[in-house]
């Protein structure tokens, strides 16, 4: 069709005559005269001969994806292409921008709005930016802000935002460089002069739709696909969409527009008259909707403002659903916006309606929705049931911690989803032993718990077995079989599971609120803090870890702050709160959760040393002297006459006892744990002193000849000592196997099964006549272990308790020490025994001349300098093999003495000069560490000892047998319970919630008054001023439209009357 302006050279298409195919060329047409070029008739569709990924020259190594297509494509098809096969992630919102296609200077305002307005609310929004992709115009302006964005924001938010353009085939410069009827991957896209604005392809943008309408130079063939591509995407389940428009919108096609942005919205009709109609009917329809045009005046409104006006304008919009435009703010991840247009009591929200948006919230991690949700009508407790609880669990992203060890616990069971059980694995594999298994109960199943009167039998150990294993297998059969009916039963904690939820997946402010929600404040910290380190201790990012840290650090922080709260306020319902079970976190109190996540500073509490401190003297006086308990201990009598003034506190109320004064005042006594550690400790002097008598003095031969009586009496005494560490485990844990383990993580009990093992070796080699000396030679070894055992009761010191954890950290630095050490012997010892001796097979000397006679050079020992160059004079030594393997003294090399002092001043200057400085500094800054903290490192290794004689019956070995006998009467055979483990137990929940409730209440008024809040609050004043008087301003500039409006209507009415 030819173009008249052109005289016949080009088509009206814009390509020129010669181009078209001879088809094009020939009169076919003389029955119908053709006056307009029209894409459908006149152009035909071909396999596209341009795809793949184009790669721009001079700019970074990134790749784009582009695709040459016909106008008439599917939009269907394309988008397939572009989240399927190129990657895009879905779309919550299209934000299209048109216009700006005039020679007219992009204004600065324009820019900014694009920059700073347009990216930051794609990005909030995970939303796609439409333009040309040309870099030209509004298509280069939205590409430099992609670029900007991707500069400055991580990794993470760097896909939220995916610049994507359309652009008219015909228009692109070097579209030649682009066909490859094969595919390209990548082409290499080179244009000349790139500084200035072009028609070229953007390097800023990740795909490029060139739509062919079989036009050259003509811009618009690309509208029409481009209009029915939003449209498609606008009914995916991803968001909504919207189009943009710069200064000027020209209406210009067959496309509908939902928002247009202008500063002055003006339409300008410059067709021909036949066309008229169809643009008035375009114009006279978005009047009728011009509810959804929003007016965005940027010359006098912030471009930072701009992304909340965009969005507001969304969820206000007045044809769709509440809980649409919920959905879409819960996407966005706009709180602000949710509040001030959807939570603004206009609204009655239904619990239906926030569901499904609070299940977002949680699974993508938006606390503030979820808070806003908790305080506008969501019931918690018909929320969270058991089957959403899994949900939540299954929803953790691949590749996390969480993912990792749920997965660990399903590998027993392939081929099946996450279920409480794998939850309640993950739980038990950090908890440890502090707590009792999670959601067994829910899961229908009993936890392993066991009545210990099986534990005193070999029978009762045969049917734990048995027990323990029927119980693993129904467990697994039902759980796999689905034969728990849980999931639609309700969630009795539904605030506690939530923040177990949260605290395994690391989401600190969100179990930050979800603590705040919770109830047992104190308890719930220290839980959050125990199960947070054991995961640093298992992560292994380098970043996540230090953040898991700090969490914990923060949980416990605010388990402090709160006891100290409650101590304040009632000093006997703290006490009862550190020691109440808990029924959600497995029968635990604050105690033992405390001990197991190492809460140093929730133990140097004041209130929990002093209910340390209670329990340890019980009704007796605090500061009562040493030496009144040892005169009572050795004058009964006296304490009989003198005990009310000497030691009990007459001024606190005692319990009411039918006992007599004497007899209760003497039970009083002797139940008291430091009556008990001081008798034991005395008891273990003699004990030693016993050990020590037998070693020296009255050690026997073998039977018939010994052993003698006082080594009988030593066997009976260790006997008792085997019973009470057999008591000591049995009683720690609910079954035999965490008793075990708890027993077994203690380090003194590990010395003492150290002890006890090597005194049964030894008595069974003492008493036979062949192994009678090693069996001595075992006793002995042993004694140094009972007698390392004493240094357990320096625990109570204040001063000296530190010690020893000064003593354990540097036992850590020794090995260390050694291992370089051993590093420096070794080298040392093999070349100076080769240099010396040439030749001795004799593995003692070997021994002794490798690693013994150079440690000896460490401290001065050993062969001097002259001895080691005085070789070859061993008066006597040989020289011949045959005597030297018969086990002869070699004689010395005399030619490499030289080298073996040079090896020997080498040695000493690394060992002697830089070995032991360096163990010296090590331990001098492990010293500064503890001490600088001793008083914290006391008040928390104190607790274990407490509590080990709180719980150890009175008399110490050997009388303590009469006590295991009387705890197994009452225990086993009349099954009396323990008076003193559920002496101070008590329910305090609601005073414990008033408490944190107050305490946080007191910080948000420190925080609100800090200088930062202070500026926050002024700013935002000031913020709302401006706003106020741009809304005055706005006002007026309306005000005055309409007077000259009315006043031009009023001239207009004058004229049409007097015509």
């Amino acid at each position: 069709v030819e173009d008249s302006v052109s005289n016949g050279a080009l088509c009206q298409c814009g390509a020129a005559r010669n181009d078209h195919a001879s088809v094009a060329l020939g009169d076919y047409f003389s029955t119908a005269i053709v006056n307009h070029w029209e894409s459908v008739q006149h152009s035909s569709e071909q396999p596209t001969d341009a795809f793949g990924e184009v790669q721009f020259a001079g700019a970074s190594k990134r790749t784009s994806h582009f695709l040459r297509l016909s106008w008439s494509t599917e939009p269907s098809l394309v988008y397939n292409i572009l989240t399927t096969h190129w990657g895009l992630p879905a779309p919550n919102l299209v934000v299209s921008v048109v216009g700006g296609n005039s020679r007219t200077q992009i204004k600065t305002w324009v820019r900014e709005i694009l920059r700073q307005g347009l990216v930051k609310a794609s990005q909030s929004t995970g939303a796609w930016i439409l333009t040309t992709g040309l870099r030209e115009r509004l298509g280069r302006c939205v590409g430099q802000a992609v670029r900007d964005h991707a500069a400055a924001a991580s990794s993470v938010s760097l896909n939220k935002v995916v610049a994507l353009g359309i652009a008219p085939w015909g228009v692109v410069e070097k579209r030649e460089q682009l066909v490859n009827p094969q595919g390209s991957f990548p082409v290499r896209y080179y244009v000349q002069n790139i500084s200035r604005e072009s028609c070229s392809l953007d390097n800023n943008y990740q795909a490029f739709l060139l739509v062919d309408d079989g036009s050259v130079g003509r811009r618009g063939g690309e509208m029409g696909f481009r209009a029915r591509l939003e449209e498609y995407i606008s009914h995916q389940r991803t968001g909504i969409w919207e189009m943009l428009s710069s200064r000027c919108c020209n209406i210009c096609g067959m496309y509908f527009i939902s928002y247009i942005l202008s500063c002055h919205l003006a339409t300008v009709v410059q067709h021909s008259c036949f066309l008229f109609p169809v643009f008035y009917f375009q114009a006279f329809s978005i009047y009728q909707n011009r509810g959804l045009i929003m007016v965005y005046h940027g010359e006098h409104e912030s471009p930072n403002d701009f992304d909340t006006v965009l969005l507001k304008t969304l969820v206000g919009v007045e044809a769709s659903p509440y809980s649409d435009e919920l959905k879409l703010a819960v996407t966005w991840n706009r709180v602000d916006i949710a509040k001030s247009e959807l939570f603004n009591s206009d609204i009655q929200w239904k619990y239906e309606d926030l569901e499904d948006s609070m299940t977002d919230a949680l699974i993508n991690d938006k606390p503030q929705f979820v808070r806003l949700f908790a305080e506008n009508g969501l019931n918690i407790v018909d929320y969270l049931n058991y089957g959403r609880l899994e949900s939540l669990y299954r929803s953790v992203p691949d590749g996390t911690l969480l993912y990792q060890l749920l997965q660990h616990c399903l590998e027993e069971r392939p081929r099946r989803k996450f279920t409480l059980f794998e939850v309640s694995g993950v739980l038990k594999h950090l908890m440890g032993d502090a707590c009792q298994p999670f959601y067994y109960k829910a899961l229908g199943l009993q936890s392993s718990s066991f009545k210990r009167t099986y534990l005193f039998s070999t029978f009762g150990l045969i049917i734990v077995f048995l027990i323990l294993f029927f119980n693993s297998s129904q467990r697994a059969t039902k759980i796999l079989h689905g034969g728990s009916k849980y999931h639609q039963q309700r969630c009795p904690h539904p605030w506690a599971s939530l923040f177990l939820w949260a605290v395994l997946q690391n989401r600190s402010e969100m179990a930050l609120f979800f603590w705040e929600m919770a109830g047992e404040a104190v308890l719930s910290a220290l839980g959050g803090c125990k199960i947070l380190r054991e995961l640093s201790k298992r992560e292994d990012e380098t970043e996540t870890k230090l953040s898991m840290k700090e969490l914990a650090q923060k949980f416990e922080n605010l388990a402090h702050d709160i006891f100290s709260s409650c101590y304040r306020s009632d000093e006997n319902r703290s006490f009862s709160l550190l020691i109440r079970k808990s029924h959600f976190w497995g029968h635990s109190t604050c105690l033992q959760m405390g001990v197991s996540a190492d809460a140093r500073l929730f133990f140097s509490n004041d209130g929990v040393q002093s209910l340390l401190s209670q329990i340890w003297w019980g009704d007796m006086k605090r500061n009562t002297e040493i030496w009144k308990l040892l005169l009572a201990f050795f004058c009964p009598i006296l304490f009989t006459c003198l005990s009310v003034f000497i030691i009990f506190d007459i001024g606190v109320p005692q319990r009411p006892t039918q006992s007599p004064f004497i007899v209760s005042r003497w039970r009083q006594f002797w139940f008291a744990p430091v009556t008990s550690f001081l008798g034991n400790v005395l008891m273990y002097f003699l004990f030693l002193l016993l050990f020590a008598y037998v070693l020296l003095v009255d050690f026997k031969p073998p039977p018939p000849s010994g052993p003698a009586a006082t080594e009988c009496v030593l066997y009976f005494w260790v006997f008792t000592l085997v019973c009470e560490e057999i008591r000591q485990t049995l009683f720690l844990g609910t079954t035999w196997t965490q008793s075990f383990r708890l027993y077994i993580q203690d380090v003194w009990n590990k010395c003492d099964l150290t002890a006890i093992s090597l005194f049964i070796v030894g008595l069974i080699c003492r008493m036979f006549h062949r192994s009678h000396e090693f069996g001595r030679d075992v006793l002995c070894l042993d004694y140094m272990v009972f007698t390392l055992r004493l240094i357990h009761i320096f625990a109570i010191h204040k001063q000296l308790g530190p010690k020893l954890i000064i003593v354990g950290n540097m036992m850590k630095d020794v090995f260390f020490f050694l291992f370089f050490l051993g590093v420096w012997i070794l080298a040392y010892g093999v070349a100076n025994q080769a240099l010396i001796y040439t030749y001795d097979p004799n593995p003692n000397r070997i021994f002794l001349r490798v690693f013994y006679m150079p440690y000896l050079h460490i401290f001065g020992y050993g062969s001097s300098i002259e001895e080691e160059m005085d070789v070859g004079r061993e008066l006597n030594c040989t020289d011949n093999v045959t005597l030297i393997e018969s086990g002869e003294e070699p004689c010395k090399n005399q030619e490499s003495n030289w080298l073996v002092v040079i090896l020997l001043v080498v040695y000493l200057l690394v060992t002697n000069i830089l070995l032991i400085n360096l163990v010296i500094a090590m331990f001098s800054y492990t010293f500064s560490e503890v001490q600088e903290h001793s008083d914290t490192y006391w008040k928390f290794q104190r607790y274990n000892l407490i509590v080990e004689y709180h719980s150890r019956p009175s008399l110490a070995p050997p009388f303590i047998i009469l006590s295991h006998i009387k705890v197994f009467i009452k225990r086993i055979i009349h099954k009396v319970p323990s008076v003193k483990i559920h002496h101070f137990a008590n329910r305090l929940s609601t005073w414990e919630t008033i408490q944190k409730e107050d305490f946080l209440t007191a910080r948000n008024k420190i925080q609100k008054s800090s200088d930062s809040e202070r500026l926050k609050r002024m700013s935002a004043k000031v913020d709302d001023v401006l706003k106020r008087l741009t809304e005055s301003k706005e006002f007026e500039h309306r005000l005055q439209a309409q007077v000259k409006q009315k006043h031009f209507s009023e001239a207009l009415t004058l004229s049409f009357n007097t015509l």
